[in-house]
């Protein structure tokens, strides 16, 4: 027997889990998705992931698919189920299946709900210690990047043409202007300042970001939330990306450039340390 997934109700083997040709997550990619990450057993950040799946919903005029406690304890089943100790789960809500495939938003449908686990190294992790490389990259997304939608082709673009390059991950780029990672929220800092741009429909409102924003001014680490340039980004002290399961990475080169002396700044490693044990207090550690 596989590990678990759930689909509409029911937890299957993961290969017995089917999905109609019909639904329009495949057809049309008209859904969204979220990831929480999992230490020791437990998911972080539970409420700002539930806010922003919730934004998510009702931004493609999607319901939940059960009340919100129930979602929790779903995914929560879940994780044990399969044993997770360290990793994330997946979840994602589609419109459901229609047998007319129009554009406009078929009525009377029963949303499409749908998770899965998996298992990485969060806590500790060579590329936390050492940092990686990031390569920029155009940013051909659509306009409303600040919905977690399971439309991701621009993404998987730019992380291939960044991987072809030797990066870890992609910096895109919009007139001139870095906007975020291809699966991240970016960060420079000069002078002991964290830079980072402003929310608005340009980039995702990432959980992980507002949580750091949230920490550094309590530790005496000035924020200045503006766009900034690539050439901004070459000549920062020092560099980092945030999502679910990187937590917080250091970026030590960018497009071939090394980051200030090349290795993980002060900064940098501070928030990460900070942001780890905020992430153990919430898992009762």
């Amino acid at each position: 027997m596989g590990p678990k997934v759930y689909l509409n109700g029911e937890f299957l083997d993961r290969e017995a889990a089917k999905i109609p040709i019909f639904d329009r997550g495949f057809l049309l990619a008209d859904g969204v998705y979220e990831v929480v990450p999992v230490i020791r057993g437990k998911m972080i950040d539970v409420e700002p992931f539930l806010e922003r799946f919730d934004r998510s919903l009702k931004a493609l005029k999607l319901p939940w698919p059960m009340p919100r406690e129930a979602y929790l304890a779903m995914l929560r089943r879940l994780i044990e189920l399969n044993g997770v100790e360290e990793g994330g789960v997946y979840t994602q809500v589609t419109r459901g299946v229609s047998f007319r495939r129009v554009f406009e938003f078929p009525e009377g449908l029963e949303p499409t709900c749908m998770a899965f686990t998996f298992e990485k190294a969060i806590l500790e992790s060579p590329e936390a210690r050492e940092g990686v490389r990031v390569m920029t990259v155009e940013d051909i997304r659509w306009k409303r990047r600040d919905i977690k939608s399971i439309a991701l082709l621009g993404q998987c673009l730019a992380k291939e043409v960044a991987v072809e390059k030797g990066a870890y991950e992609g910096w895109m780029v919009e007139e001139g202007m870095i906007t975020e990672g291809v699966a991240s929220s970016a960060y420079i800092v000069k002078e002991g300042r964290l830079v980072t741009r402003p929310l608005s429909n340009s980039i995702l409102p990432g959980i992980r970001r507002k949580l750091l924003l949230e920490l550094a001014p309590k530790h005496g680490i000035e924020l200045e939330l503006r766009p900034f340039s690539v050439e901004e980004a070459y000549q920062a002290d020092e560099a980092f990306l945030s999502s679910a399961t990187t937590l917080i990475y250091p970026v030590t080169e960018i497009d071939g450039r090394p980051v200030g002396d090349g290795r993980p700044g002060p900064v940098t490693r501070r928030l990460r340390e900070l942001y780890v044990e905020a992430a153990l207090r919430e898992a009762g550690l």
